[in-house]
């Protein structure tokens, strides 16, 4: 929850380990648990002693050190992506087991707001035994605390169920730090090595607020108040053991102090426990869950739903969090899509390039330093937006260097291949648009990361319109340009690429020569319209049209009106708006919004009072471009939509690309406490319910709630890639690629919050500078899709994934001379052929993780005690492959059925296929060794271990619906 930059970060990370060690050496009793890696890593690498390393060995084997999670962050749950948060604990996996030969088995997830459900799937997937969270809606926890219900068995995937089930534990009221009142003093309790502060800790070692020690007058009243709150925690479990969280944030930096007062109390209670009825000992979070299933209790099941929004008090909904810092939330989303693009790009460049000419180990060093930043900024106070100015400029620092570092590694492989002259400049860029062309015009090369044929537009910018596009054989390509909406001196042209999985293809883009030139669209403007004034009488409406969808806008407003899908001829009345939320930023005036809190004074209001529009038509793209002023006679917009329809040619698969209106955003900069939203109000009779996400992976039903208090933020949810409402028959889907909070506030209603800027005088949010004086303008973009259900439904799987994955594009100048390709090149694919998977699979990894452990786990261990691990290259011979099912069972009749895949003939274009390892979901365990603890539970009342998946016989799989699964692929000849 706190946060301090750089400088400080290591400071502290750096005492807690040295302290830390150096203290469990000095005793037997004492333990310690320790979760997230990139801390430890920083200490590992920079700071820590050979002597300090070999007690780390040493503490791990005794069990008195211990991992849990042991991904790179304890990341968020809201707003992260399931891709990035299997990254991330993948990272961190993968150093523990490289490193110690240990697998971490316990979750320790205390301090995200709120719960998703796909959570424990990930951590079950894992190999944990058990996993434990804290924050969750205060009603709820106080109704579960007194009904013992704190401890149950989760089934957080619908299609998974008790296959990959979970026992969690969800801390009481007290959450995951000691309480520090004792009554027999006015200073703290427990708290002995006081309040951290670095990177300039005090000459004389007395920091600010230490607790009053233990000494032999105080120990009995000190042991008392310990003993006391053990028992009132007691009653609210079923089982008699007690989990009594010791420390905090930022606690344990000056550690000797902390465990010579524990040691007495400890002893005290323990000599006369008789008379406390209590034992006490140090554990970690493995003891208490050992002793919790030795005592062989029947568990509740808990479905599917998970424990979102949260809140912490009738008017403290943690719900604005799901849109604060969007700009770094889509930066943090760009970043991670250019990596997934980047790995599969170096996977198969290495696999079929064996003798390359580009530095394997400098190579995988630059795809590190994207993988370090994507994980770093999945943390709890990262993407959630909740962190001060500096900290978010240190995670976007480390992004763009990540997402340059990769970039340039692409346009490196490119240039190899294509054995390009070494002067010929090779630039790269990444959905922003370049301006200018060179005089001799440009190749644009286009990468897609999917494992699916893709037939999209890529946009480029030019500096003038007369311009022709061709592939690598010399055909025309169907474009269209047209003057840009961002910069009125600059043209968007517009590329239709068809493009097979994971393959790329190369397009030369030269000023006008000869006949066949791109479309030029043409602009026209309509008049300003005043809203408060429009002429209800007569309707007229301007329609524009494609294949899949027929939209209207009335005249009089400027406003969209309708939709109608052509194929069903179903019409659905919709209009957008823009409103604001007002909010409080003086804690004497009442509850406020802040980077995590939102806590609207009342309904949102309209922001414009008039409407400019501009409709750029042509062949291929219609581009409608809306300007919202705050009335008739101002001069600057304050919010603007671009709404692009494409309609594809003959001859190509458009399916995807002509079912989707996709929305561009300008918003902001924002006036002083306002939450920008997009309404989108229908005539469908959705009863209030929303539809949205849980992190990309599975779908929730969001029933409105009425509350006494706060129920517009109550009703908040975090849509990651998905929201829908819909009605009897049709549906309307909302697909991102960032987060944003989302909510249902009337029937048939949809508004997606967009943007929030805020400052209050709350002294907490003062001190750490956390007042959210965002003055950014943002630019999200949404696919809507309409259409009937079941249609709809089978839609969005692709064409979320098709958002979240984007072709890259990148840019080199034409030299005089056509440039030569080599032969393979022509035929469209990279590396030989394409990589393709049914669409209801996706290829959710395929990399080259450089770990230098050996799959065999006695081998590992034996080798990490042997210090032998040390010394070895990264291993790129071992290939990571993840595929993931889309759908739920039973969701649709075709789509949800099991998938047969041959690996062998999956990978064919890469080599020869030698060997596949089935893995956990992080890569540390033989899936066929990996026996996790089975829960009793009326459904199962058995109680051992559970055993994972049935396994390949000769690389063929059956993927089933919701599995991930993971596998190592070993190639002829590497």
């Amino acid at each position: 929850f706190f946060f301090f930059f750089q400088e400080s970060m290591h400071a502290y990370a750096a005492n807690v380990y040295n302290s830390v060690v150096e203290e469990l050496m000095k005793g037997k009793q004492r333990k310690f648990i320790a979760v997230e890696q990139e801390f430890f890593r920083l200490w590992w690498d920079a700071v820590a002693t050979d002597t300090h390393k070999q007690q780390v060995h040493q503490l791990l084997q005794e069990g008195r050190l211990e991992f849990v999670i042991g991904g790179q962050v304890m990341h968020d749950e809201a707003v992260t992506l399931i891709d990035d948060q299997i990254l991330q604990l993948t990272e961190g996996h993968g150093f523990l087991y490289e490193t110690f030969g240990i697998r971490p088995q316990f979750s320790w997830h205390v301090d995200p707001f709120g719960a998703s459900a796909t959570t424990p799937t990930l951590f079950a997937l894992a190999g944990f035994n058990a996993h434990l969270v804290s924050r969750i809606d205060y009603d709820l926890k106080a109704d579960m605390q007194k009904n013992k219900k704190l401890q149950f068995v989760w089934q957080g995937s619908p299609s998974l169920s008790e296959r990959q089930e979970i026992f969690t534990h969800v801390m009481d009221q007290y959450s995951y730090c000691t309480p520090s009142q004792i009554p027999f003093s006015n200073r703290s309790g427990f708290y002995w090595n006081g309040i951290a502060t670095f990177p300039d800790p005090p000459k004389d070692g007395v920091y600010p607020n230490m607790s009053l020690p233990v000494t032999d007058t105080n120990i009995h009243l000190y042991a008392q108040t310990m003993v006391a709150n053990i028992k009132e925690r007691a009653a609210w479990f079923r089982t008699s053991d007690v989990l009594w969280p010791w420390g905090c944030d930022k606690q344990f930096f000056n550690a000797s102090v902390q465990y010579s007062n524990m040691d007495l109390l400890l002893d005290y209670i323990n000599k006369h426990s008789d008379q406390f009825g209590v034992t006490v000992q140090y554990a970690t979070v493995s003891d208490y869950f050992q002793a919790v299933h030795s005592r062989n209790f029947t568990w509740e099941i808990r479905d599917s739903q998970d424990f979102l929004p949260y809140s912490t008090e009738p008017f403290q909904a943690w719900t604005g969090f799901y849109t604060s810092r969007s700009t770094l939330k889509g930066i943090a989303r760009r970043a991670s899509s250019l990596l997934y693009a980047g790995e599969s790009f170096f996977t198969q460049y290495v696999q079929k390039h064996p003798a390359s000419s580009i530095c394997k180990c400098e190579a995988l060093k630059q795809l590190q330093s994207l993988r370090w930043a994507v994980s770093e900024v999945q943390h709890h106070d990262g993407v959630t937006g909740t962190e001060s100015p500096k900290v978010k400029d240190m995670y976007i620092n480390n992004l763009m260097y990540g997402m340059f570092n990769v970039k340039k590694l692409m346009a490196s492989i490119i240039f190899d291949m294509n054995k390009a002259k070494k002067n010929e400049e090779v630039y790269s860029s990444i959905y922003n648009k370049d301006s200018g062309i060179p005089d001799l015009g440009q190749y644009v090369v286009v990468y897609n990361p999917l494992a699916w044929n893709i037939t999209t537009f890529v946009t480029v910018s030019v500096n003038r319109l007369a311009m022709s596009v061709y592939d690598e054989l010399g055909h025309s390509v169907p474009a269209q340009v047209q003057s840009s909406a961002e910069s009125p001196s600059a043209y968007d042209l517009y590329i239709l690429v068809a493009i097979s999985g994971l393959s790329y293809r190369k397009y030369s883009v030269k000023p006008l020569n000869g006949k066949q030139s791109a479309v030029i669209g043409r602009s026209v403007k309509y008049e300003r319209k005043d809203l408060t004034h429009a002429d209800q009488q007569s309707q007229q409406l301007l329609s524009v049209v494609n294949n899949c969808y027929q939209v209207l806008f009335d005249q009089n407003t400027n406003l969209m009106h309708s939709i109608t899908e052509r194929e069903t001829n179903q019409t659905v009345q919709l209009t957008q708006e823009f409103l604001e939320y007002h909010v409080n930023g003086d804690v004497m005036k009442g509850p406020i919004s802040d980077n995590y809190l939102f806590a609207p004074n009342a309904s949102a209001v309209p922001v414009s009072k008039a409407v400019e529009l501009e409709v750029v038509y042509g062949n291929l793209v219609t581009e409608i471009r809306q300007y919202f002023y705050s009335n008739v006679t101002a001069q600057d917009f304050i919010y603007a939509v671009y709404t692009r329809m494409y309609t594809v040619p003959e001859g190509y698969d458009g399916k995807l690309l002509c079912y989707r209106i996709e929305q561009e955003y300008s918003v902001g900069p924002l006036e002083l406490n306002r939450e920008a939203v997009l309404r989108t109000s229908t005539n469908l009779n959705t009863g209030q319910l929303l539809y949205t996400d849980n992190n990309g992976y599975q779908i929730q039903k969001r029933p409105f709630k009425a509350y006494v208090n706060n129920t517009v933020a109550r009703n908040y949810y975090p849509m990651v890639q998905t929201a829908y409402i819909e009605d009897d028959t049709t549906r309307l889907m909302l697909l991102a690629e960032r987060a944003h909070g989302v909510s249902s506030q009337g029937n048939g209603q949809v508004e997606i919050m967009l943007h929030r800027r805020l400052w209050n005088n709350l002294q907490w949010d003062l001190n750490y500078n956390l007042t959210l004086n965002d003055s950014s303008v943002v630019r999200p973009v949404i696919w809507l899709i309409l259409g009937a259900k079941a249609a709809a439904n089978i839609l969005y799987r692709m064409s979320g994934l098709a958002l979240e994955h984007r072709p890259i594009v990148m840019f080199g100048a034409l030299s005089g001379d056509k440039p030569k390709l080599p032969r393979q090149l022509q035929e469209n694919s990279v590396h030989g052929s394409p990589i393709t998977v049914p669409p209801n699979l996706h290829l959710q990894t395929l990399s080259i993780p450089g770990w230098r452990y050996s799959s065999n786990h006695a081998e590992q261990v034996h080798s990490v005690h042997m210090g032998k691990q040390k010394q070895s290259d990264a291993d790129f011979s071992r290939v990571l492959l993840r595929i993931r099912h889309l759908y739920e069972a039973g969701e649709d009749p075709v789509l949800s059925q099991p998938v047969m895949v041959n690996l062998k003939s999956l990978l064919k274009g890469l080599g020869s296929v030698i060997l596949v390892e089935e893995r956990s979901l992080t890569g540390s365990w033989d899936v066929n060794t990996l026996k996790r603890w089975k829960w009793k539970t009326a459904q199962f009342p058995s109680k051992g271990f559970s055993n994972s998946t049935q396994t390949s016989e000769n690389c063929i799989v059956t993927v089933h619906p919701k599995e991930i699964r993971t596998f190592f692929v070993y190639f002829q000849g590497q």
